[in-house]
């Protein structure tokens, strides 16, 4: 898959999935503009060595307006953005008659909302330049449901629905918009999980076991590498009519 000549915004980039698609981008020759926070020099050092032109924007993805000023960024300076992949989210783990608000509102901003204003402001100029690719990064908890991440999962079906209207909206066009649906992934936010069971009493390998015991059927984490070649097929010729789905990459866990 070539992609030169391609200019990706990937948000929440610095870790993880979203570092994991950057650099599969850049391998195939897109120009990569990541958005996050952390060791940004050493990432942009890691995905420079793809040999394409690379960018960082620090924009709070709970912010609209930053997330406008970041496609500005992005459109003033790269000439794009060609493929836009919605990676940014956080998490909290509470029963729902004690989650604290502030934290709902906050995981439905940077989940779900960031994928509205980031989708509306990136679809005019794909529509001029004739091609595009939104990717949203959505979760097995965008198809099904865990007790005490209420907000992570209606946060994540609100964007397999928006997935879905954007791509009807779009359906005559050269732009696609689809979702991405990992299981678990050993990301900064499953170690916390882990972290939670080590506490709790579990040795280091008990607790990554139980929990991939518990809904990954494989017994093994999805990798960002593999999200990242499924990506790159997304952004692909291949993948033209693929519209609207909500493509689960989980060892089996929404097969049960």
């Amino acid at each position: 898959m070539n992609l030169k000549g391609k200019i990706a915004l990937v948000t929440g980039a610095t870790s993880g999935i979203g570092l994991g698609i950057a650099h599969r981008l850049a391998a195939a020759g897109a120009a990569v503009v990541i958005n996050g926070f952390g060791d940004v020099e050493g990432v942009l050092a890691e995905l420079g060595r793809h040999g394409t032109r690379v960018g960082h924007y620090p924009a709070d993805m709970a912010d609209a307006q930053q997330i406008a000023e970041m496609i500005a960024y992005v459109e003033r300076t790269f000439g794009g953005p060609d493929i836009l992949v919605n990676n940014a989210g956080i998490q909290h783990v509470a029963a729902v008659e004690a989650f604290p608000v502030e934290r709902w509102d906050a995981i439905i901003a940077i989940n779900l909302s960031s994928v509205f204003h980031t989708s509306r402001l990136v679809l005019p100029g794909m529509r001029q330049r004739g091609w595009g690719r939104i990717l949203n990064i959505a979760s097995t908890h965008g198809l099904v449901a865990s007790a005490g991440k209420s907000a992570y999962v209606a946060a994540k079906h609100g964007v397999i629905g928006l997935t879905k209207s954007i791509a009807l909206e779009t359906a005559t066009t050269p732009i696609t918009c689809n979702a991405i649906c990992p299981g678990w992934v050993l990301t900064p936010l499953v170690q916390q999980q882990i972290q939670a069971r080590i506490e709790a009493g579990a040795s280091p390998d008990e607790a990554r076991h139980d929990l991939l015991a518990e809904k990954q059927p494989s017994r093994e984490f999805v990798t960002p590498e593999q999200l990242g070649e499924l990506a790159v097929f997304l952004c692909s010729e291949a993948a033209a009519q693929v519209r609207g789905a909500a493509w689960n990459m989980d060892g089996g866990w929404v097969a049960q």
